[in-house]
């Protein structure tokens, strides 16, 4: 912990797109318990190389270190949150933080062109890619040109569909209506793909399965070993609200919440909300185990499994290496299904799509989240990295390293 307590000690310069997304967000959390005595030291939002120190963070990590990590569900650092809570009118109570146990899950997966797809199951929206990817398996992309304009139209019909099928069906596996297995049936996969029309982009309802603020790392050792972790409060800050003195930020997930009473992700107590955090893995069998190859994340809500479906697709299909894939232009298919594309996207895959609301976005301030990737080309090496490049999508640079097993 003492690197990260140095830093919120010692303090950090804020990079330019993190000034500007966090001035962004100051009109409307300004007013939050607790949310500009941290965020808003000098009454604004920091500005471009601005130190910003957070003792608050630096206190509750120090006991974090000292005491374990039940220190934050139980004791001082509960109690203070559990309080907090009652005097701005929430409903989250010590006993709440005391009970908590996080889930153990099996990962979810897709053979894909040799490889298989690892995804976080429901109530994460991984599946998305995984049905997205189901959808293209009935179709030789691989004959198509990477950037060609029917490749890219596929690509965006299959994660509309996608789409239409998890914004319907996943929530808390125990209040889902049919289960991943069913979602990604191969026949039932391969009847939505019948449903592309390759002349023309189409608004798809949901089918029928036959019934039965964020951080990505991803890291690699020298053995092999590849870790895929995420993190978010959602929305940036979160909730805004922030525990005085202490650096605890209220995380907002409960916004993936539905009100709708017939929905399966109605919000209700003890039941976890449709969430869009994702880490993933892309394994091979080799000698008769699978094996890591590939760590990959995206952060930028439902961005995330369309940034896995394009880079997977432009790895598997197209060979591109993990640095070509993360630098390669993009799409992005929005809750409304309209589609956003940089402005880096060959303009004949916008005229190609009359029937589809179409923006096209610079890629400063653009939410088609960076791309990580930590590949392994062959047991025990070389590995590659993938990382964002320059201009970003996300403060840092590029990075491109091939890494000797």
């Amino acid at each position: 912990m003492e690197p990260a307590i140095e830093i919120a000690e010692r303090g950090y310069a804020v990079a330019s797109i993190v000034a500007h997304k966090w001035a962004a967000a100051v009109p409307e959390l300004k007013d939050q318990p607790g949310f500009a005595s941290t965020f808003m030291p000098r009454g604004r939002a920091p500005e471009v190389s601005e130190l910003v120190r957070f003792p608050g963070h630096a206190k509750t990590l120090r006991k974090l270190a000292e005491q374990g990590p039940r220190a934050y569900y139980e004791g001082e650092i509960a109690e203070r949150i559990a309080a907090f809570s009652r005097e701005c009118g929430g409903a989250l109570t010590a006993d709440d933080l005391r009970n908590y146990r996080a889930d153990w899950v099996e990962p979810i997966g897709k053979d894909y062109r040799g490889y298989t797809v690892h995804e976080i199951p429901p109530n994460g929206q991984g599946i998305a890619a995984l049905i997205a990817l189901g959808i293209l398996e009935q179709f030789d992309v691989k004959e198509l040109t990477v950037d060609n304009v029917e490749s890219q139209h596929l690509q965006i019909e299959a994660m509309k569909l996608a789409f239409a099928d998890v914004y319907r069906y996943v929530a808390d596996p125990r209040s889902m209506e049919v289960t991943p297995e069913q979602m990604l049936d191969p026949a039932y996969l391969a009847s939505r793909a019948r449903l592309i029309d390759h002349k023309r982009a189409t608004q798809f309802d949901f089918g029928m399965p036959k019934a039965g603020g964020m951080i990505y790392m991803s890291v690699a050792d020298e053995r092999g070993m590849m870790v895929s972790f995420i993190q978010s409060n959602y929305m940036g800050f979160g909730s805004g609200i922030v525990v005085p003195d202490t650096g605890i930020s209220m995380q907002n997930r409960g916004c993936g919440f539905s009100m709708d009473p017939a929905s399966p992700n109605v919000v209700e107590g003890g039941k976890r909300p449709f969430h869009t955090i994702i880490p993933a893995f892309l394994t091979q069998q080799v000698d008769g185990q699978q094996e890591a190859v590939v760590s990959f994340g995206v952060m930028g809500g439902d961005m995330q499994p369309q940034g896995h479906l394009q880079s997977i697709v432009r790895m598997l299909d197209y060979g591109q290496q993990p640095q070509a894939a993360c630098d390669a232009p993009r799409w992005k298919v929005n809750r409304d299904f309209t589609i956003d594309i940089e402005s880096t996207l060959d303009t004949r895959t916008a005229e190609a799509r009359p029937h589809d609301q179409v923006r096209r976005r610079s890629l400063h301030g653009f939410r088609l989240g960076p791309v990580h990737l930590e590949a392994r080309s062959q047991r025990s090496g070389p590995r590659l990295c993938g990382r964002e490049r320059q201009p970003p999508r996300r403060s840092g640079g590029r990075l491109l390293n091939v890494l000797r097993g």
